[in-house]
């Protein structure tokens, strides 16, 4: 009878589990069908080599339009539209390009005349090459600065002085064949510095390693500007001065400039330091109106040009030279050079120096490009302004060029006088053209002073960020600590160093923030499918005995261990402790099972007595507050194979203490390399690789668990049958005896 009352039991149990369970107990996992992806085939690589070496008519046509982009939007080109805004936006450019021609080649150490060199030839070659429209490409203070700091390490080597104009030391041989003074030899090695940054930028281009920009980033750049700024000011104040002082390069030189500028403070030079004073309140004041003014203004006013002229005929006709001893330019050619091949010789001296120039230089180029070409609606190929800007130095190092790039000011100027292509370019040149010819010579009496002016002026630009570090304080420190650590490492150390120190900064902060990112508990928005942080939100209703744990970085080798700590700190349970105070437990009570008495009643009451006398050493099971932890790999986007090792092993350790581990948001490739690195094994289903959302992992997890309890609930019926109890009942009945 107590078989058939238990058999009916079992069957009442039966039938109640399968009605008390709904019909979407069981998840059904959401199924998403992948296309087929073509692994990389040999035969498909040699023929897509094939199609693209193809030699017939179209596709030399097809290669040359994409080298010479001209030939593409030229023959378009609207005279009626666009000729006018060109042409008066390159006289302009090419007007402020005078001054600044003149002042930036003797910042890099050159003469006058090479500076305007410089400023017509790049933009021809720029014109027939470039995808941009707007880009201005000329000389650019900063590459100027490293190409000065280049030039003088080498004439110390030769054993020339280190100021720039001195008189001359001696005279070496270039090429064996030509005696070479100062000014030759300062030449040659800027030309062949330019030759290399034209070829590494060329070579850049060709091999597609254009990426490399994307470490310079607006932070980095920022800054490294602002502190090559600080020391272009300081190489500058000899000429504000009218002070001769010793030319200071590699580390520590700016301070070591402003050293000797207080203490050669006392040979200033009255008339230099009055004109500078009064060039820098009428340049500065104009130009803030400009900038001012600039969207009601057609041109900006040429204050440089006309200051310019201005101190030349004074200059002249009060003899500042002779009577008050003020450096002047002195005598500049006219005409052009016969070209000449850059001395090889000195490759091996430059080949480092030209790194960093390069890297600059079309960093410079491209981002100016994309981000006017974005302005105006029309695609910029960073790979041909690389090539573009590559060629625009290695074709001028055979005329006597120095390096040049896109530089932000004159770009500015160019856009907001109506340019429209590259045509603007061409004008410019010409306008450089007629002063190389016949206009050159006038500026012999121009002194020195005012074209420090000129340099500094353009300088404002890269003092401004100081402003905007309050700003960029509220929406990034860690920016903000990139840019100070670039600014102070390239003015206070080197210019080429701290440009390496920012690269090298920037990228541990990146390794810092994915070794140590965010880690939160989420929790569900109202009655929504939303999960948000806990921490961040107020009213986040957490889900009962289920953990959703977020890490919002990619999990590789290098974060492997703060992804546990922060994951057992946050959800409160560490598997392995909670399963080693489980065993002690278990351990425990299997003993005092063991001791427990079977003989006589008198053992028995001596064992609870001493029992009672003696407090127990038990030590409870912990309680754990939840059955399911979920992993929210939405910020992942890739896991490596350590960071597999780890959730599989956690996984593990999570299942001896009863908790499940389960995955949501997982990206395809993340899905695909936990399928392949072995983390179904085990797994009744394998559609249960990871839920497509938060939501369908916490239904699943609350399911499984309702289900999981309907179970025990029917076991413990189960165990209550008469049989089971006649048997307690009997067991108890035999203690008093």
């Amino acid at each position: 009878m107590n078989t058939d009352t238990t058999a009916q039991n079992s069957e009442h149990s039966s039938n109640t589990l399968s009605s008390a369970s709904p019909p979407s107990s069981y998840y059904v996992p959401l199924k998403l069908d992948e296309y087929e992806t073509s692994g990389f085939s040999i035969k498909k690589f040699l023929k897509k080599a094939k199609e693209s070496c193809k030699c017939d008519r179209q596709s030399i046509i097809h290669f040359f339009i994409k080298l010479f982009p001209v030939l593409e939007w030229l023959p378009r080109y609207s005279i009626k539209d666009k000729l006018l805004g060109d042409v008066i936006s390159g006289i302009l450019v090419g007007i402020v390009a005078i001054p600044q021609s003149i002042s930036y080649a003797l910042l890099a150490s050159q003469d006058p005349i090479y500076g305007l060199y410089t400023n017509f030839f790049c933009p021809i070659i720029y014109f027939a090459m470039a995808t941009s429209h707007h880009n201005c490409v000329g000389s650019f203070g900063v590459l100027c600065l490293m190409i000065g700091e280049s030039v003088n390490r080498q004439l110390r080597l030769a054993g020339y002085e280190s100021d720039t104009g001195a008189d001359l030391a001696l005279n070496v041989t270039l090429n064996g064949t030509l005696a070479c003074d100062k000014s030759c030899y300062a030449i040659t090695v800027a030309t062949t510095l330019t030759f290399l940054v034209g070829l590494y930028q060329i070579l850049l281009a060709v091999l597609q390693l254009g990426f490399i920009s994307v470490y310079l980033s607006e932070p980095l750049l920022s800054g490294f500007v602002t502190g090559s700024s600080l020391t272009i000011i300081t190489s500058q104040m000899n000429l504000l001065l009218g002070v001769k002082i010793p030319r200071h390069d590699g580390i520590g030189s700016l301070v070591l400039t402003w050293v000797d500028i207080f203490r050669y403070i006392g040979k200033t030079n009255i008339c230099d330091l009055v004109t500078s004073l009064v060039a820098l309140a009428v340049i500065v004041p104009v130009k803030e109106i400009n900038n001012y003014f600039k969207d009601k203004m057609k041109a900006p006013f040429p204050i440089e040009l006309l200051v310019v002229i201005a101190a030349t005929l004074l200059s002249h006709f009060l003899n500042f030279n002779s009577r008050y001893n003020s450096k002047i330019c002195g005598s500049i050619p006219t005409g052009f050079k016969q070209p000449a091949v850059p001395d090889l010789t000195l490759v091996s001296n430059l080949a480092l120096d030209a790194i960093p120039i390069a890297i600059i230089g079309f960093a410079m180029t491209v981002s100016l490009a994309e981000i006017f070409g974005k302005k105006h609606g029309y695609p910029v190929r960073a790979n041909q302004e690389m090539i573009a800007i590559g060629m625009g130095n290695l074709i001028p190092s055979f005329f006597y060029c120095f390096t040049t790039s896109a530089a932000l000011t004159k770009t500015l100027l160019k856009e907001s006088t109506g340019c429209f292509t590259q045509l603007s370019g061409l004008i410019s040149s010409v306008v450089l053209l007629l002063v190389l010819l016949w206009i050159a010579p006038l500026f012999y009496s121009l002194q020195t002073s005012i074209l420090g002016v000129v340099t500094v002026v353009n300088l404002r630009g890269g003092l401004r960020k100081f402003a905007d570090i309050p700003k960029m304080w509220r929406i990034s420190k860690i920016d903000t600590v990139i840019w100070w650590v670039t600014m102070l490492s390239s003015s206070l150390i080197s210019t080429e160093l701290g440009l390496l120190i920012g690269v090298y900064f920037s990228l541990l902060c990146i390794i810092f923030r994915t070794q140590r990112p965010r880690a939160t508990l989420l929790g569900k928005v109202n009655d929504c499918e939303i999960y948000e942080d806990q921490f961040t939100y107020k009213r986040i209703n957490c889900v009962a005995n289920i953990k959703i744990f977020r890490f919002d970085t990619s999990l590789y080798y290098a974060n492997k261990d703060y992804f546990k700590s922060s994951l057992f700190q946050k959800t409160g349970v560490n598997p392995s402790l909670v399963a080693a105070l489980q065993q002690k437990a278990e351990a425990n009570a299997n003993l005092a099972k063991n001791e427990s008495c079977f003989s006589s009643k008198l053992n028995c009451l001596k064992i609870t007595k001493r029992g009672a006398i003696k407090p127990s050493t038990d030590i409870p099971a912990p309680a754990i507050d939840m059955h399911t932890l979920i992993i929210d790999c939405g910020a992942m986007q890739f896991i490596d194979s350590v960071g597999l090792s780890v959730l599989k092993e956690m996984r593990q350790d999570y299942k001896k203490i009863g908790v499940q581990v389960l995955l949501a948001n997982c990206n395809p490739s993340v899905r695909h390399l936990l399928q392949a690195g072995g983390w179904l094994t085990g797994m009744e289903d394998t559609e249960l690789l990871s839920f497509h959302s938060i939501h369908t992992a916490v239904q699943f997890a609350e399911k499984q668990d309702q289900r999981q309890q309907l179970l025990q609930k029917v076991t413990d019926d189960t165990s209550l049958s008469p049989e089971p109890q006649d048997a307690l009942v009997d067991s108890s009945l035999e203690g008093p005896l």
